[in-house]
């Protein structure tokens, strides 16, 4: 893909459904009893692999375009898979699903592309050993494929090392199936899209400061879902309309819940002007996002903030490099292990365009304010790469390529057509 500069974005666009919601919205559909209706479901790769595993495990799912009809079994609904179930890229799918089948009363194998088999699973092998699951890595090396005989499991209070979404809702989805109540305290608060829709579907969950807790067997009735836009993907317009001068870009109905909403603080104090209008804050509260072209300035990104963007840091780094001053992000070793090393591929391709980057063990400084031009850019085949980037080519001098460009299919299937619509 061949990126060019712009003269100015205007206009409105509304981005795909939230991924994270649209995953969980299939799950917690398929472990009901009776019908759940998704609208505004994310159609990207990651979410189809998703559909892709509860059809195997014979969980009835139609889709027309954005709308999609689970037909739930109960909690104890599913049946074997006749073969392996395929992830394809979704680390969600891999690592919530690990959940719900140590806690079924068959066996199962889970792998997903080349990616997804180097990404770290000892953060939920650990927990769910606790809980008495078995469930091992196949080659012995803490990642996937996964092989899982399900069995009964047994309630516990988890510390978890780390601050992480995925880690925290596959204990709370074993506990689904164990003896007793399952809690999870984290470091700092991630992501709460699992508590809020469990609870919406009828589990029963609490959440007190850091710790969420879990009773075993709900009866979880299907519900109607709207799946709000994704701020993850709405991050890139509001960076362009940001960076692009002269802009002005509505963003219509896009999620801010407040452990996803770090990119939103971040933007503001760097100086960005983004008005929030139609706030709702019923369930997962939504807001219309009016974002203007502003003059930036560098800042830190670090502690408990880092949970709430973390898939944004990448352009959170963008974003740096056209600012004045320096940016510092740290706390954010989580980088290292996600669809890329997010800190080496973002100082190598940054690098290449001439901005003035040093990456850390645990995240990247940034003196902005140089000039920016045109490269040849590797992806590596991460979406979040080569959005970010995209982004950097519409105010660099000179063309910017991205090789690999249509990786952005695993969450923004039309994500350079959007772009342009605006320029």
């Amino acid at each position: 893909m061949d990126i060019k500069q712009v003269l100015s974005l205007k206009g409105e666009i509304s981005v795909p459904g939230d991924k994270s919601i649209s995953h969980r919205a299939v799950m917690f559909g398929a472990l009901s009893e009776g019908t759940t209706r998704i609208h505004h479901f994310l159609n990207g790769a990651d979410c189809l692999s998703t559909i892709g595993c509860f059809r195997s495990m014979g969980i009835d799912i139609s889709q027309e375009g954005s709308e999609v009809v689970v037909r739930g079994k109960g909690l104890y609904g599913l049946t074997a898979p006749s073969g392996t179930l395929d992830v394809g890229n979704s680390g969600t799918t891999i690592r919530l699903i690990s959940g719900i089948l140590s806690g079924q009363t068959f066996s199962s194998r889970l792998t997903g592309d080349a990616s997804i088999q180097r990404r770290p699973m000892k953060r939920i092998l650990t927990p769910l050993h606790l809980m008495g699951a078995d469930i091992s890595s196949e080659f012995g090396n803490d990642c996937a494929p996964l092989l899982i005989h399900g069995k009964k499991l047994k309630g516990i209070h988890y510390s978890s090392p780390v601050a992480s979404a995925q880690v925290k809702s596959c204990v709370l989805l074993a506990g689904l199936y164990a003896d007793q109540e399952t809690s999870v305290t984290e470091p700092a608060l991630s992501r709460n899209h699992s508590e809020i829709m469990l609870r919406y579907f009828g589990a029963d969950v609490t959440s007190n400061g850091l710790t969420a807790a879990i009773l075993p067997e709900p009866r979880l009735i299907g519900r109607e879902v709207n799946v709000p836009g994704d701020i993850s993907s709405a991050a890139y317009f509001i960076a362009a309309g940001l960076l692009v001068p002269g802009s002005e870009i509505l963003i219509r109905n896009v999620g801010i819940n407040p452990t996803r909403d770090g990119f939103l603080k971040v933007c503001q104090a760097m100086g960005g002007d983004i008005t929030l209008l139609n706030v709702n804050l019923d369930g997962e509260p939504t807001a219309d996002l009016l974002v203007r072209s502003s003059s930036l300035h560098g800042t830190t990104v670090e502690g408990a903030l880092i949970p709430t963007l973390i898939d944004e840091l990448p352009m959170v780094a963008v974003l740096a490099a056209f600012a004045e001053g320096t940016t510092v992000i740290r706390d954010a070793a989580e980088l290292k292990v996600k669809e890329s090393d997010r800190i080496a591929v973002m100082t190598e391709n940054l690098s290449k365009m001439g901005v003035d980057i040093q990456a850390a063990d645990d995240g990247m400084t940034i003196h902005g304010g140089r000039p920016v031009h045109g490269a040849v850019i590797d992806s590596h085949l991460d979406h979040r790469v080569a959005m970010s980037l995209a982004v950097a080519g519409l105010i660099s001098e000179g063309p910017l390529t991205i090789e690999g460009a249509d990786c952005v299919n695993i969450s923004y299937p039309d994500f350079y057509k959007d772009l342009y619509s605006l320029g």
